[in-house]
């Protein structure tokens, strides 16, 4: 029975762990005002009939905290690149100038960076609900084991451990939300 409580525990947690790391690649995808690579993570390229991540056809660097360049593979791209940064809906404004791709962040207004500090919110209240529905698994699990005759206060006492565990990893949401949400809202 032990063993089976250690095994629930860890999956328990495994669980937990995989829904922060999805919060955090969320958090990545939310501009903060600052040119960043990641920006274009979600901008596909027709690569002879095939859409293709733009990462897979070409360079993408930052100059600057306002500016990213993108240097294709080959030439003949420039313009399908430039029209999947459009296509993209990122609200941004790809310049061709024959060698690479120029693309000049904006200022975020306070407007913006309002919504997108809700946007970091809502995203870190998706994680504490796969959390908390990896809690409910973990106790529906204890809880079998209960009715198969495992005793009351190792039952309890299991419940402990993964609602300890549940607070830990809302505590980490809590943090890495509040660090985006900072980065956001810094001009």
């Amino acid at each position: 029975m032990i063993e089976e409580i250690n095994m629930a525990l860890e999956e328990a947690s495994d669980s937990m762990e995989n829904s922060i790391q999805h919060l955090a690649s969320e958090l990545t995808k939310i501009r903060a005002g600052k040119a960043s690579p990641v920006m274009l993570d979600s901008v596909q390229v027709d690569y002879y009939g095939a859409l293709t991540p733009l990462s897979q056809v070409a360079n993408i660097n930052t100059l600057d905290a306002r500016t990213i360049s993108v240097q294709p593979w080959e030439k003949s791209l420039l313009d399908e690149i430039a029209k999947g940064i459009t296509n993209a809906n990122l609200g941004l404004n790809p310049q061709n100038n024959g060698e690479l791709i120029m693309i000049n962040v904006p200022m975020l207004t306070e407007e913006r960076r309002r919504e997108l500090s809700k946007r970091a919110k809502a995203e870190g209240e998706h994680a504490k609900v796969g959390i908390r529905n990896s809690r409910k698994e973990a106790n529906d699990f204890i809880k079998d084991l209960k009715n198969d005759g495992l005793s009351e206060d190792m039952a309890k006492s299991a419940e402990a451990d993964i609602q300890k565990l549940t607070d830990q990893f809302s505590a980490k949401i809590d943090s890495l939300v509040d660090s985006k949400e900072k980065d956001i809202m810094t001009v």
